[in-house]
């Protein structure tokens, strides 16, 4: 009897021990499923809109997460969406700028990014770890005892810190086990007031011819689409659109919303050829190494140009096959001379709500396909393998993986003039390497060859130009007579030297008396090259100072400045990206 009952006693210490294991070190689930009853929505008093959602196309990313409107003000409450504990505190002035991340015990973590500030308790902590390390920027990895939290309790409160353009709250789930981030709108975690079904508004059709096994893709032609009911659309002109013996479409679509003007991506696309489903994209999540992806599944070279998604119904060489549930010879349709047919597409929101567009097709005659011109001349660069060529003072070298798909490779100098600007020196001549329609999915390396002079060097970089000529840095240094660096776009590229320090100006009199403020603000800014760091000192000690790239301010909190004395000493540090420094120092009063 006495083992039994020590038997006993020991089965219950096990799993007492299992259950706080697997409380404190949650084994995550594969293929994680989200339970929308474990979850709370993460911001309290608000009006419950959106501004962006879960997998939206972004600038060489998909969107992460879904962003809450915070009814145009920072300070609302934001809550743990479950039990847990937070495992991690992040300061950066881009990025997530302020953020917390809470494990849960069901194998998910919730991320709260774009904070003003942390719950008194965390943000004590935070403070405190960063005069002890004298960094801006913090990243910390938290003890499972240190910040336990509850459903509902406050963590934090709402902010526009980091890489935001305006107060509000970035949320996501990811799974804990893959590091893979979860759609919290279509598991039905957040549930917003949504009765609008998508927009359709072209539909672009592009045909492939191949030489020397390099995919060549015709230019799209494009059908204007126009609204037949609430949810139904069909092509403006009457005739059917002519396929070739190996064509894909293209869909340029957008959501809305009920009560916003934010547009929102698409959740889910099909495509049916005759009622036979051979495409289904869906957007359920996915992990930060494949967030790239998105330039592959959509049309990058349409993309760049519109405010909408503009989603390949068709799968690349170098996309993943997991983005898609159905996939009939990747996408590809093909109709023999004269054939008919009808294309059925669907675009669903993360709400439910469809729309739909039905496109007779009909097979172009014999000799009337897509033919690409043969090149036997250039050079053949093979995704699969690492390419490297030397030209012109360009040397290049292009890794494996870094193209979505086999190109010939191209480069020229750029005859057109770059904008004006006296504070760079231009020292090399303008190159285009491969086309800036081609995206990358890795970095690729450059190394120019040039004279640089030797008051030159340190504050030399790789530069190129927007859409509006406009000049900006892409990092690089001066290296044994070549200026190198990696580049993870593709346009005009060439040789610049930024020799203008920062500006700093105070948003404050000299010497006045600050004992009402709680922060004291600079607004700085750089000519070209960008804010690379910022260093503050208050009566000679390092002191944390916030910096918001997007409005062009540096601040310190004036609360965590020693209260024994009322005259103080101030010096500001600011080094730009090409390694030009300026400083501010002045006397405040508190």
């Amino acid at each position: 009897m006495r083992h039994s009952h020590c038997l006993a006693q020991q089965t219950v210490l096990i799993a007492t021990l299992l259950s706080i294991t697997l409380l404190l070190h949650p084994a995550p689930l594969a293929g994680q499923k989200l339970n929308p009853e474990e979850f709370c929505s993460p911001l309290k008093n608000v009006a419950g809109y959106f501004s962006a959602n879960f997998g939206e196309m972004r600038s060489n990313h998909f969107h992460s997460g879904i962003d809450f409107k915070t009814d145009g003000t920072e300070g609302k409450p934001v809550v743990a969406a479950a039990d847990g504990y937070i495992s991690r505190i992040f300061c950066s002035s881009g990025g997530y700028g302020r953020a917390l991340y809470i494990n849960h015990p069901n194998g998910t973590m919730s991320v709260y990014a774009h904070l003003q500030r942390f719950a008194p308790e965390i943000e004590a902590y935070f403070a405190q770890y960063r005069h002890r390390h004298s960094k801006n920027r913090v990243d910390i990895s938290c003890d499972s005892t240190l910040f336990r939290v509850k459903q509902g309790e406050e963590i934090a409160r709402s902010g526009n810190t980091g890489g935001s353009f305006g107060p509000h709250l970035h949320f996501e789930i990811r799974d804990l086990k893959t590091g893979r981030t979860l759609n919290p709108i279509a598991a039905k975690v957040i549930r917003p007031k949504d009765q609008i079904a998508p927009y359709l508004f072209r539909l672009h059709y592009v045909e492939v011819d191949t030489v020397r096994g390099v995919p060549i893709h015709s230019p799209a032609r494009t059908y204007e689409i126009e609204k037949v009911e609430n949810k139904s659309y069909r092509l403006k002109q009457k005739e059917p659109i002519k396929v070739g013996r190996n064509g894909y479409f293209i869909l340029e679509a957008s959501d809305r919303k009920d009560d916003v003007s934010n547009t929102f991506g698409i959740y889910r696309l099909r495509a049916y050829l005759d009622e036979e489903r051979i495409f289904d994209y869906r957007m359920e999540g996915f992990r930060f190494d494949q967030t790239r992806y998105c330039n592959a599944v959509s049309h990058y070279p349409l993309q760049q140009g519109s405010r909408n998604e503009v989603l390949r119904l068709c799968r690349i060489d170098g996309n993943l096959k997991e983005f898609y549930s159905e996939l009939k010879n990747d996408g590809i349709i093909s109709l023999a001379p004269s054939a008919r047919g009808e294309l059925r597409l669907v675009a669903e929101d993360d709400c439910g709500n469809s729309s739909e567009v039905r496109v007779a097709l009909i097979g172009k005659g014999e000799g009337e396909s897509f033919r690409a011109k043969k090149d036997t001349l250039s050079r053949v660069v093979n995704r699969r393998q690492t390419f490297r060529h030397s030209e012109d003072n360009l040397h290049v070298t292009i890794p494996a993986g870094a193209l979505y798909e086999s190109v010939f490779y191209h480069q020229k100098r750029s005859s057109k003039p770059l904008r004006r600007d006296t504070s760079i020196v231009v020292l090399s001549p303008t190159y285009r390497v491969l086309e800036s329609s081609i995206p990358l999915h890795k970095a690729i390396r450059v190394e120019i060859e040039c004279f640089v002079p030797k008051e030159l060097q340190p504050h030399v970089t790789l530069a190129s130009r927007n859409r509006k000529g406009q000049l900006y840095r892409l990092g690089g240094k001066w290296e044994e007579g070549r200026v190198k660096g990696s580049i993870s776009t593709l346009g005009d590229l060439f040789v610049a030297a930024d020799t203008i320090a920062p500006r700093i100006g105070p948003q404050f009199k000299p010497e006045e008396d600050l004992s009402r403020s709680k922060r004291l603000t600079f607004k700085v800014s750089d000519n070209f090259s960008g804010i690379a760091s910022l260093t503050a000192f208050i009566d000679g000690r390092w002191h944390p100072v916030d910096y918001h790239a997007i409005r062009g301010t540096a601040s310190l909190d004036l609360e965590q400045i020693a209260p024994e004395r009322r005259d103080h000493t101030l010096t500001l540090r600011l080094k730009d990206g090409c390694g030009n420094t300026a400083e501010w120092r002045g006397l405040f009063r508190r």
